[in-house]
Order: C-alpha cells, then sequence, then structure tokens
C-alpha cells in the first residue's frame, strides 16, 4: 500500500476522529477495561488495507484499551501523556529517525540537549551525561553494567572484553525494585547476589549506619550501593549524603534509583530529600512517569561516562561516520533507537520548569487530601502517612469486604479508578499512586464515593 494524497487524508480523518472519540469519553469509560479477550482470527493471506484495519481497530481493540491517560489510573506510578508530548510523539512516528547513530540527521544532537536540561530541572551538574532508554528497568541495568566495568577496572580486568571470571563484588541494598533485582540478573551478577542493608523503623529507607558496618568489615575489593530515592511501595527516600560519603570512603559505586521520586527536587531543591544525589554515579529516572510523556521513555545518567561508553561500545565498518563524537549506540543497549527524547523536549518547552513543578505539586496535594479522607474514614485504615504522592491504605474490620483482595477486585471492577496490590510490613494493602498531570478535585471526589459506597 503506497501513501497516496487520500491515503494521507484518511489517515489524518481517522487520527482526528480517534483523538476525539478517546478524551470525550476518556472520563466516562472503564479505568481498566472488563474485556481483554482479543478474538481469534487467522493471518491474512492479502492485505485488506487502511480502512479495514481501522475499523478492526475500533470494533475489538479501542473500546477495551485502559484509560491510563486519565485522571483515576491510580496504578504503578503512571504519568499521562500531555497535549505537547503527545503532539511530539506522533511526530516521532512521521519523521522516523534513528537516533542511535550521528552522521545524517540533527536528532542526536537535540536528545544532548534535552539530557543537559534535564540536568539543569533536578539541579544536577554538567558532567551528568547519558542516554535516553525504554524506561527505568533499561537505566537500571545500565546502571548495574556501569558498576560491573568499575569494579573490574579497579581489579585490573576489563569485563566488557574479557568477562567477569574472577571478578570480586559485593552488592548491598535496602528496599531494591523489582528492577533493579531483574537487572543484577541481567548484568550476570545473579538475582540473590545482593546483601540485605537494614532499614530505619518503619520504614524502607536504608540506615547509614547498618551500611557504614558491612561496608566497614568487607575485604572485596570491588563493591557496589543501590540506594533509592523514593522506594516503590513507602515512597521513603535513603540518606544519599550520607550514603555518598560512605561511598567515597570505601570507593563504592553508588547507583541511585530515582524513577519518580528525583521530581521531589522540583518543589524543594537539591536540599530536599534527594540532597546528596548529585554525588552519585549513576541514576535512573523516568520520563513516562511524572513528566508525563508517552511510553517508552526513562533516562540513565552517570558522572562517569567513560564506564559506559566501555561497556556498550563495538566497532564496526559499516557503523562509521564522519562524526568523531560519541554515538548514542555506544551508550546503551539499542543499537536501533527512536526519537524518544522529542517528547521530553516538547514538554519542557511547553510547560517549563514552573509548569512541571505545579503538575507535580497538584499530584501531591491531592494524594494528601485522598490520605487525610482516609484517616477519618469509618472503614477504611491509612497503613501510613503519605510522603509524596502514594497512599498506601486497607478495609479495616467494619468494611462490608472483610480482605484487602476482594476491596481491590471491587474498587478495579468498578471501572471508576484503578490501583494496585502491595505488602506494607508484611500485611497486604491498596496501593493509590497519583502521577497524571490531569488529576483533580473532581476525581477524589469520585473515588471517594465509590469507596464510601463500598465500604457499606
Amino acid at each position: 500500500m503506497q501513501y497516496t494524497s487520500q491515503i494521507q487524508k484518511n489517515m489524518i480523518d481517522m487520527l482526528e476522529a480517534q483523538f476525539t472519540q478517546f478524551r470525550d469519553q476518556l472520563d466516562a469509560r472503564d479505568v481498566a477495561s472488563k474485556n481483554q479477550t482479543l478474538a481469534t482470527l487467522p493471518m491474512p493471506e492479502h492485505g485488506a488495507g487502511l480502512n479495514d484495519f481501522y475499523q478492526f481497530f475500533n470494533q475489538h481493540v479501542a473500546g477495551n484499551l485502559s484509560a491510563s491517560n486519565g485522571g483515576r489510573y491510580w496504578g504503578f506510578v503512571t504519568g499521562g501523556a500531555n497535549p505537547c508530548a503527545t503532539f511530539a510523539d506522533w511526530l516521532v512516528g512521521l519523521f522516523n529517525q534513528n537516533v542511535a547513530q550521528r552522521g545524517d540527521s540533527i536528532a542526536s544532537e537535540l536528545e544532548l540537549h534535552t539530557l543537559a536540561w534535564l540536568c539543569d530541572l533536578f539541579y544536577l551538574p554538567e558532567e551528568f551525561k547519558g542516554v535516553f532508554t525504554t524506561g527505568a528497568t533499561a537505566a537500571n541495568v545500565l546502571g548495574a553494567l556501569s558498576a560491573r566495568q568499575y569494579v573490574g577496572k579497579l581489579q585490573g580486568m576489563d569485563v566488557a572484553l574479557d568477562g567477569m571470571a574472577g571478578l570480586a563484588i559485593e552488592i548491598y541494598a535496602a528496599t531494591p525494585h523489582a528492577s533493579m533485582v531483574q537487572s543484577l540478573g541481567m548484568a550476570g551478577f545473579g538475582q540473590n547476589s545482593w546483601h540485605q542493608v537494614r532499614t530505619l523503623s518503619n520504614s524502607e529507607a536504608m540506615c547509614a549506619d547498618s551500611l557504614a558496618h558491612m561496608l566497614s568489615n568487607s575485604n572485596c575489593k570491588g563493591k557496589l550501593v543501590i540506594a533509592s530515592a523514593a522506594t516503590v511501595t513507602g515512597t521513603d527516600f535513603d540518606d544519599l549524603k550520607a550514603i555518598g560519603q560512605l561511598c567515597k570512603l570505601h570507593g563504592a559505586w553508588l547507583h541511585v534509583d530515582a524513577a519518580f521520586g528525583i521530581f521531589e527536587r522540583l518543589l524543594t531543591g537539591p536540599n530536599g530529600k534527594t540532597a546528596g544525589i548529585e554525588c552519585a554515579d549513576s541514576i535512573t529516572l523516568d520520563c513516562h512517569k511524572w513528566l508525563n510523556v508517552p511510553y517508552d521513555c526513562g533516562v540513565f545518567l552517570t558522572r562517569q561516562p567513560s564506564y559506559l561508553v566501555q561497556t556498550c561500545d563495538v566497532q564496526a565498518p559499516y557503523l562509521n561516520t564522519a562524526s568523531g563524537d560519541t554515538n548514542f549506540r555506544s551508550m546503551g543497549i539499542e543499537n536501533s533507537r527512536r526519537f524518544r527524547a522529542l517528547p521530553v523536549w516538547a514538554t519542557l518547552i511547553g510547560y517549563g520548569k514552573e509548569g512541571i513543578k505545579k503538575q507535580i505539586q497538584n499530584n501531591i496535594t491531592s494524594a494528601q487530601a485522598f490520605a487525610r479522607w482516609l484517616a477519618e474514614s469509618e472503614h477504611y485504615e491509612l497503613v501510613k502517612s503519605c510522603e509524596l504522592n502514594v497512599v498506601l491504605f486497607r478495609p479495616n474490620g467494619s468494611h462490608s469486604l472483610k480482605s484487602v483482595e476482594a476491596c481491590l477486585a471491587a474498587i478495579n471492577t468498578s471501572g471508576r479508578v484503578f490501583m494496585t496490590p502491595g505488602v506494607w510490613q508484611g500485611k497486604p494493602i491498596i496501593r493509590a499512586a497519583l502521577s497524571n498531570w490531569e488529576t483533580s478535585e473532581s476525581d477524589i471526589k469520585q473515588v471517594v464515593t465509590l469507596l464510601q459506597a463500598l465500604g457499606k
């Protein structure tokens, strides 16, 4: 099927109709789809064309997708897609640039500028360099790989070239995200390789004194410390300043998983809960979370990019270009990379520091209002004070649905809101994460009304 003026017109008309329909129905449609089964059809022998595809999509798919762009999708930490980023993402598909390699496009240069703007947004020194990734998981993999190359060099080894045989390393963490544990396995360390550092009382945050004791009693030549800026359940922040000083003293690589917690920095500056993150060797952050750009868009930043390049670079004649600068294919997992920096660049231009800060503050204010209602409610228990944008709760003994599982199922099948399960202090809880730029007071009221009805 070739592009013709009529096909182009049809594409524009279809996109406009789909956009209008989706946005107009977003508030009313089920947040989590009740039908997630796709009709099984044979693979077509002959192409049916654009119009038939669009008809099939609307008939079988469109109505059964989640309303994750709406203000009541409170599962995980999922941002929406703001207008600037949505339009920019359309342009990404239209222009279809491969940003892995310089030499034919300005796209790679724009990615560099966008990374510099992110460092400015988060008060990070200019020495941080990095790369856009598919998300926090890929960024955490790069953190593990960079640390692996670093500890190898300390022991006279080039792990990227010669492998890990004989490598000595100890890994320390308190409450690592599941994607970080997964990354340790992918890096060859093993998912069970890390040493548990004690946490603070009633918190997921790392106890710096416990880490100090463990590092002081270690004779290992290679050390990696994994810290968190907002843990996944309690949104607790590790003392990055104290941990950073310990890592410097003991020659340990410090990786900070700050996928969404780094956005707290917009409200309190460099001396708030993330104080000390500027001393990390590497940082993970997610733009498709609180920056509200479309999936997939994470970022890996490092103060020591040479270890990243040593890990990822490979020479091949067909990849050589006239550019003498380092290409992004030498700083990440992918040799082919979509132009995912463009929606971030568009968002930073479209909203600016103050606009993004306002969106973050609105989510936190909404989460705190929801938490206050739960704390005063007859049928629910607020499990932990709301530290940021995540609210932890469970039904209490007077609730009509006694178990957390039954309560969560009723909440999600209502179609009015979507939340996810979790565990706090060994007991199941319900986790509501408010990170959509469109979440409003009206959304809070709708959820409160639902929870009141379920409680009775």
